[in-house]
């Protein structure tokens, strides 16, 4: 008896759930109108949203860098993580690999000196740096005059709206901090949201996307921010064997000159101790040949150790295998109007359904309590 009285609670509530679908359905149709003209609405609404946004390019750029990896059975084993999904790294004493190139193209040195990069507009027609594009010629929608006049206004008053105005950093002895305006540090912050840096876990290819609102300036600030990202990881790399080949080379300069000053030397002193038979010449002359042979093996150990540097520095200089170059974006990847305009729609849609199914049936509920309240008084 208790399972079939609960079956039959199960089929009267879904009789139930459908009876309201139906009331449901049959208030939003009458109500087709309302629906209508709310929908039209959000559609004007999405257009000109759509349409009051900028539009806004992107360049990426695939690179393939090369990695320091494990040799004989670790590297084997390296290989089947990589399959596997998993990056167990190097070995090696190289502290920059993949995953820290976005916090490097992202750091204050590195974007300082992209502000610095010269552009061209897509008519090149004129020139100028990525600071006076930042600053002069990005465009943002109506609406972000009205929603910054508040923060204008405040900063006005409180008079941090400087633009000379520096950034001070607590500064401890023997430090060098970098110290940046205001203006820099806003110029810093817009470029950083306009790059990103995705790095393939399993296979270390490293993607820059750079996105502004002229196609051209896209794709040479990409470029750019490539070429630079490069030169810093090959300067990293290779900073230890370029100082090892100064080292080798200023040791070699010293033994050639010791060399030919003892070459020299011993080469006077044959020429003023000709025909001399005394043991004394003859052990001189023995001597500084000695430290003439001795001179010229020093010599030719450095020249020996400075082929070798040379050498070492050529081996730790990366190799970049650029997968996917810089090209001139030709259709725009924001703003998404069509997406734009049916979100606008849908929204609408819905407003327009929750007044119709809650904000009315309460509001009307309201105004029954409050005339059953009068006719009381």
């Amino acid at each position: 008896m208790v399972e079939e009285n609960n079956i039959e609670n199960f089929d009267n509530n879904d009789e139930e759930k459908e009876i309201d679908l139906i009331v449901i359905f049959k208030k939003l149709l009458e109500k087709k109108k309302m629906i209508l003209i709310w929908c039209l609405v959000g559609l004007a609404l999405g257009v000109i949203i759509a349409f009051s946004i900028p539009r806004e390019y992107q360049t990426s750029v695939t690179l393939a860098p090369e990695i320091n990896g494990n040799k004989g059975s670790s590297g084997n084993l390296g290989a089947l993580a990589a399959m596997a999904g998993v990056n167990l790294g190097s070995s090696g004493t190289d502290a920059v690999s993949p995953q820290l190139y976005p916090d490097i193209v992202k750091s204050v040195p590195f974007s300082l000196s992209l502000l610095n990069v010269k552009l061209t507009d897509q008519e090149e027609t004129r020139k100028f740096t990525v600071a006076e594009y930042l600053e002069n010629d990005v465009k943002s929608p109506w609406w972000s005059a009205i929603t910054g006049a508040p923060f204008k206004l405040l900063g006005a008053l409180t008079g941090g709206d400087k633009d000379d105005e520096e950034i001070t950093t607590a500064t401890v002895e023997g430090t060098d901090p970098l110290v940046i305006s205001k203006k820099e540090y806003s110029l810093v912050n817009d470029l950083n949201s306009r790059l990103s840096v995705a790095v393939d876990v399993k296979t270390s290819i490293v993607t820059i996307s750079v996105r502004m609102q002229d196609p051209m300036a896209s794709a040479i600030l990409a470029d750019s921010v490539a070429k630079q990202l490069k030169e810093y990881i090959t300067d990293y790399r290779t900073n230890k064997a370029r100082q090892d080949l100064e080292y080798i080379e200023k040791l070699n300069a010293e033994a050639k000159q010791k060399y030919y000053e003892a070459q020299q030397k011993y080469a006077n002193y044959l020429d003023t101790h000709q025909g001399i038979v005394l043991h004394s010449a003859q052990t001189m002359s023995d001597r500084l040949e000695n430290e003439t042979t001795l001179a010229f093996n020093m010599f030719n150990q450095t020249s020996q150790q400075l082929q070798m540097a040379k050498a070492k520095v050529q081996e730790e200089t990366p190799v970049y295998a650029t997968i996917n170059p810089a090209t001139v974006p030709v259709k725009p990847v924001a703003p998404r109007k069509v997406l734009i305009i049916v979100g606008f729609i849908f929204l609408a849609f819905i407003a327009a359904c929750a007044w119709i199914l809650f904000i009315q049936p309460l509001r009307r509920q309201l105004r029954e309590e409050e005339l059953k309240e009068e006719e009381i008084v």
